[in-house]
């Protein structure tokens, strides 16, 4: 076990992830210290859990949110603001966990592994979209990228039998599996009449709504495609998703010998949140833990491609290349949201991402700037496509 206490920065704090990452650092208190934490809207909770853990920086949105909390925390915190604050938070700790939503995660990713840090890394849509730039950043001495997606740390610790060369030529592929959501086996037909409150009603998983509607149109799974290739520098054709409703097998690895390592445990994100704080330790928790002696069924089945397009869009960003998944990634945001909104119906979030991703010009990443245009361009051609 460490003999040094390791500092955490919690940035998207009172967020799914956050508040199970929360549940981890009160089980260690011994080896984790919150020093820095950020959060949205929710500025009670946000004032609690500095209460609570003696937090001393704390981010947030804008100068109106800087003030309340200010008020509620005391003289003694330093609050910051804006992307600026949150990069200096993600320079201030030895592991950061980024579970901040959506693009807006983006300078916490790229600040922890500038500054060397370990990146616990919840916000997938940072490393999609900015993929070229990441990859620039994570060489740096003492940067380690560790995926929080359940998906993407099981490949992690199924990979740990490979010698680890340049595109593991031992991997045949990574299998990467999808609950199918609430929508499994239904038909494009009976899609049409799908309800918010159908799409938010995920089988296994407790999730924040973002995420959660993803699941349900399986770009989630789509964008985990591109993540992992991004992550494991693996070509996104050697990248599969498999359907497995139970969501035991939280994915797997087959290697050329045939020999395929999967990682299993009950649905429970403290798991993977745990491993990415204590890696080369694993905390001594038990989630997820299987009871072997039970009836357990495990089963698999291919994804829909027509009443589930999505994945097919994000395999053809990574075939376009460039801001291409930056693009899909924008899109999607803006469709979510404006369904959250109830202004389209759960058919149109996808289509609305099918076109933008249709008046793609190839574009290459090669700066931050670069990043920041395509993404307004993406979006602004998603709120001009739900205008009409």
């Amino acid at each position: 076990m460490p003999t040094v206490r390791r500092s955490v920065a919690l940035l998207g704090a009172t967020g799914s992830i956050g508040t199970q990452t929360l549940d981890v650092l009160r089980r260690e208190p011994e080896m984790f210290e919150l020093v820095a934490l950020s959060g949205g809207e929710q500025l009670d909770e946000l004032a609690a859990i500095v209460k609570e853990f003696g937090v001393r920086r704390v981010g947030v949105i804008s100068d109106g949110h800087r003030h309340t909390l200010a008020a509620l925390v005391g003289a003694d915190v330093d609050v910051v603001v804006g992307d600026e604050g949150l990069s200096s938070l993600a320079a201030s700790a030895d592991i950061v966990v980024n579970a901040v939503l959506g693009f807006a995660g983006l300078p916490v990713t790229l600040s922890a592994l500038k500054a060397g840090k370990r990146l616990a890394l919840a916000n997938k849509e940072s490393l999609i979209a900015a993929a070229p730039l990441v990859a620039r950043v994570r060489s740096t001495p003492g940067a380690m990228l560790l995926p929080v997606d359940s998906e993407h740390c099981a490949i992690h610790q199924c990979l740990a039998s490979s010698p680890g060369e340049p595109g593991y030529p031992d991997v045949r592929r990574l299998l990467l599996t999808a609950s199918g959501g609430p929508f499994r086996g239904w038909s494009r037909d009976q899609l049409r009449g799908a309800t918010k409150a159908d799409a938010l009603n995920h089988p296994t998983w407790s999730m924040g709504a973002k995420i959660t509607i993803d699941s349900s149109t399986l770009m989630n799974k789509g964008l985990e495609v591109l993540e992992a290739s991004a992550l494991f520098d693996i070509n996104v054709e050697r990248v599969e998703v498999v359907v497995h409703p139970q969501s035991i097998v939280h994915s797997m690895v087959e290697y050329v010998d045939g020999s395929v390592l999967a990682q299993l445990s009950r649905p429970d994100m403290r798991l993977p949140i745990a491993y990415c704080l204590g890696l080369p330790v694993r905390l001594d928790h038990g989630w997820g833990a299987i009871d072997f002696t039970q009836d357990l069924e495990l089963t698999f089945e291919a994804p829909d491609p027509m009443a589930f397009p999505a994945i097919g869009l994000a395999y053809e960003a990574s075939r376009l290349g460039g801001a291409a998944p930056a693009w899909l990634s924008a899109a999607n945001e803006v469709a979510v949201a404006a369904f959250l909104a109830d202004e389209i119906n759960w058919c149109d979030i996808v289509d609305v991402v099918a076109r933008v991703m249709d008046g793609y010009v190839a574009d290459p990443l090669d700066s931050l700037q670069d990043l920041v245009a395509n993404d307004a361009t993406a979006r602004a051609r998603a709120h001009g496509i739900l205008d009409q």
